[in-house]
């Protein structure tokens, strides 16, 4: 029973989608890595536990009645939009749907939620968005804001880095399926991403399948780390084009700002690394300098 039990285990913990297996009474069963990766809460904190109230909109209303039988799900069978309290303070959006899980008599034993983040901006009301600054930030505004952020360094001002971001399927997904399908992509990955930054940390495209990321972690080890649960949430991101499924994975460069360098020279710093990251193969974060070591994403 218990490798039927690790078995069950690890296919839930391969798939994109976060899964959350709670009991009658609100505790957390089972919470599998893409809810980790999606929501920045670990299983190691939840599990036995009730929900928190960061994440108690997963808890249907229908979870508190012994009489009453889910509503089935709107939205095109799409489930419902909620918005959750992830680990580092920010609202997210996600779609949810919901199971009852019942015994082989009938009686209530659990709940399976399955959810993800928010497809599209269009699926979220009117005029809100998950991170609409961040997504829609420029890369004349991107520069900008390094510029600042540097200048405000040099004078004594609070460290930054920047995370330069290469989508590993880009170019070929291209080739394969049409510049549609990879824009499609493209921002379906940056309003994902955009669910894992910080209120201050700023991001935009920076060329055809690249992204940057302003971040005002401290150390370069905090840095990397952050980079570790972009590149997990990156991965949830599951795209689908006239019925294909492609799974999607990103290569990172990290680089911390140096008071003696430029802006260009930081910039510099921060794409070889990501590069070192894609040529080992991609899925990959590379710090700089110091970046011949790759850490699996």
């Amino acid at each position: 029973m218990s490798e039927r039990a690790e078995l069950f285990e690890a296919v839930l913990d391969s798939l994109p989608e976060g899964i959350a297996l709670l009991s009658l009474d609100g505790r957390v069963v089972f919470w599998n890595r893409s809810a980790e990766a999606i929501t920045g809460h670990r299983g190691a904190d939840l599990v036995g536990r009730p929900v928190p109230a960061a994440l108690s909109p997963l808890l249907p209303a229908w979870q508190l009645s012994e009489e009453e039988d889910p509503i089935p799900a709107q939205n095109g069978g799409r489930g419902a939009l909620i918005h959750v309290q992830h680990k580092l303070g920010h609202s997210l959006a996600a779609m949810t749907q919901t199971l009852l899980l019942r015994d082989g008599l009938g009686g209530r034993i659990g709940l399976a939620v399955v959810f993800h983040p928010a497809e599209s901006l269009d699926a979220l009301p009117h005029g809100e968005s998950s991170n609409s600054q961040s997504v829609q930030a420029s890369q004349a505004e991107i520069e900008d804001r390094l510029s600042g952020f540097l200048a405000d360094f040099r004078h004594g001002g609070p460290v930054f880095g920047v995370l330069w971001i290469t989508v590993d399927q880009g170019h070929e997904l291209r080739k394969t399926h049409g510049v549609g399908a990879c824009e499609t992509m493209l921002e379906k990955v940056e309003r994902t991403l955009a669910n894992g930054l910080r209120p201050t940390e700023a991001l935009g495209r920076w060329g055809d399948d690249e992204y940057l990321i302003i971040s005002h972690e401290r150390t370069l080890d905090m840095l990397k780390a952050h980079a570790q649960k972009l590149a997990g949430l990156a991965r949830t991101a599951d795209f689908r084009w006239w019925g294909d499924r492609i799974s999607l994975t990103v290569s990172i460069g990290a680089a911390q700002a140096e008071r003696e360098q430029s802006l260009t020279q930081l910039l510099e710093r921060a794409k070889a690394a990501m590069f070192t990251s894609f040529q080992a193969g991609g899925n990959q974060i590379t710090a700089a300098p110091g970046g011949q070591q790759c850490l699996p994403s």
